[in-house]
């Protein structure tokens, strides 16, 4: 089974079930962790070549450029599991195109595999935007935030929502999974990705960020 992001519990649960192989696509994450473990236990972990599989993806990939659907890339770790796997119909309904990162459970894994992986995904273009989903929210905004390119906020009302977007054109959000109900957390997406940045004095701040984040980095 092909996945967006192989982590070290993808290796362990290939492990359990006998599996000497984890295949992958082009794009797809591969954590260090998870190569270090592969190693440990004899795995291999190798690129899917089918020229069937790569046409269909194209032919997917096209139509969604075409549809002029903007695609949003979701995570969430196993404390986020259950909000992500609500709030997806939700996004599709809507319109988006949607890509889904994992978790794939509520089995016990590490945030910062998938926050990173959403991130990653938005900073290289394969996504306008993402939301990720914890159990509070905030370690994921820490994990994204270290990404260049990422402004990721996380909120817990619309109001915080609508300011994180108009004010400071935050990317990615994150979300807790433990503390928000099913109804408010579809409220907050809804006002984040329908909030347009607002520009104008807002856009020196932006900019004097990205100046931050590239002295930060040399």
């Amino acid at each position: 089974m092909s996945k967006k992001l192989i982590s070290e519990q993808i290796i362990l649960e290939a492990v359990r079930r006998a599996d000497r192989i984890v295949f992958y696509e082009e794009g797809t994450i591969i954590t260090d962790a998870a190569r270090d473990r592969a190693k440990q236990l004899n795995l291999k972990i190798e690129l899917k070549k089918e020229i069937k599989q790569a046409a269909t993806a194209s032919g997917t990939q096209k139509e969604a450029l075409t549809s002029g659907k903007e695609t949003i890339v979701i995570g969430s770790d196993h404390g986020g599991f259950v909000l992500k796997e609500i709030l997806k119909p939700f996004l599709m309904n809507a319109g988006y195109n949607l890509t889904d990162v994992g978790t794939n459970s509520e089995e016990s894994c590490d945030y910062p595999d998938f926050a990173y992986a959403v991130a990653k995904m938005v900073s290289s273009g394969g996504a306008s935007r993402g939301i990720m989903i914890d159990s509070i929210g905030l370690a994921s905004a820490i994990v994204a935030n270290k990404v260049i390119g990422i402004r990721a906020t996380c909120c817990f009302d619309e109001f915080s929502s609508r300011s994180s977007r108009e004010h400071n054109n935050a990317n990615v959000l994150t979300l807790g999974g433990k503390i928000l109900g099913s109804e408010l957390a579809k409220s907050i997406v809804k006002v984040w990705l329908e909030t347009p940045f607002g520009g104008g004095r807002h856009q020196k701040r932006i900019d004097k960020i990205a100046d931050i984040e590239k002295r930060s980095t040399k």
